[in-house]
């Protein structure tokens, strides 16, 4: 029964978020919510100047709805058995986390698109609000009775930090949602590698036993898949800020929600090189004058070597793949 609910989750959140491209990409269209090509980006995207964005909204929708229909069926399946409060705390703190994230970059899609200022939300802006989200997520995990501060290491085994790890947790969120972002940068790039990473937790959450943030890991991976009938090369809309900020709450809320946050490292292994690159980027242009990569994030250095975007999505989806077995492996030892 419970492995019905999950491939029902799965099976509503494709369904329902590509359904909704039938009627919102049109939409989208109507009213003129187009993205705009920064010049600093490959010269051959200009090509892409207008396709809709915000599309984000439409697996968000479907992700909600299959979620709420697969956690009733779950309550209804398990109505003899406890459910476990911290499991429950961490189930909707992290839908809600991830919904404060996604309105944020609501808002700075919406700065861009209908107040045409092309770079939104200032840099500044966009750490405050989520470093609040952050903070106030893991408020919400110690208000609810999940005070441990024992940080599992796969591979490694755990160590405990005290207070220290509330800030290293708020820098591990704070830093992974803006890695998910950066992977958003070709046609279905962070949805595909993001398709990997659930397909990840719905293995990990059966490990561990954790159904509740199986059924999000579920509804995510069959979102993704729906929203790649319309975001797959060449794409038809894009996630915008919207989506992408999104879907880097809840993958940090599924690492949360089983108990291991360092576990991003692995399965996000490809939304951390994105990140590490930039960094680099600026650092060694700062510092020395040179750049290191052709252009960053490292998605657009392939691209500027002569990859297809195809190319890219199969190799870095390839990659996250190798990164969550390690993950898998990893948290078996631990078991």
């Amino acid at each position: 029964m419970r492995t019905f609910i999950i491939i029902l989750t799965a099976a509503v959140a494709f369904g329902l978020t590509a359904a909704l491209g039938s009627f919102f990409v049109p939409f989208l269209r109507k009213v003129k919510y187009g993205q705009t090509i920064l010049d600093i980006g490959p010269s051959w995207h200009k090509s892409k100047q207008g396709t809709p964005t915000m599309g984000g909204v439409m697996f968000i929708i479907g992700l909600l709805v299959a979620v709420t229909l697969g956690y009733i069926s779950y309550c209804f399946y398990s109505k003899n058995a406890a459910l476990l409060p911290v499991q429950t705390v961490r189930f909707f703190a992290g839908l809600l986390m991830a919904l404060a994230f996604g309105f944020l970059g609501f808002l700075d899609d919406y700065i861009k698109v209908v107040k045409k200022q092309n770079q939104g939300l200032t840099a500044g802006q966009k750490m405050i609000f989520q470093l609040l989200i952050g903070g106030a997520y893991l408020a919400m995990l110690y208000l609810g009775g999940d005070t441990s501060t024992v940080l599992i290491i796969p591979f490694l085994g755990q160590v405990d930090l005290g207070v220290f790890y509330y800030f290293i947790a708020l820098f591990i969120i704070v830093g992974a949602v803006n890695a998910v972002n950066l992977t958003d940068g070709i046609d279905g790039l962070a949805s595909s590698v993001t398709f990997v990473v659930a397909l990840a937790f719905m293995v990990l959450t059966a490990m561990v036993r954790i159904s509740e943030m199986q059924i999000i890991a579920a509804a995510l991976a069959g979102a993704m898949i729906g929203f790649l009938v319309w975001n797959f090369h060449p794409a038809k809309v894009f996630m915008g800020d919207t989506g992408s900020l999104f879907l880097g709450g809840i993958v940090v809320a599924l690492a949360f929600g089983v108990g291991m946050p360092v576990l991003l490292i692995l399965v996000g292994f490809v939304y951390f090189a994105e990140a590490l690159s930039v960094i680099l980027q600026v650092a060694s242009f700062k510092l020395t004058g040179k750049r290191i990569f052709k252009m960053s994030p490292i998605h657009h250095h392939f691209e500027m070597c002569g990859w297809s975007e195809v190319k890219i999505v199969t190799v870095f989806s390839i990659v996250t793949a190798l990164g969550c077995i390690a993950a898998i492996v990893g948290v078996r030892g631990l078991l």
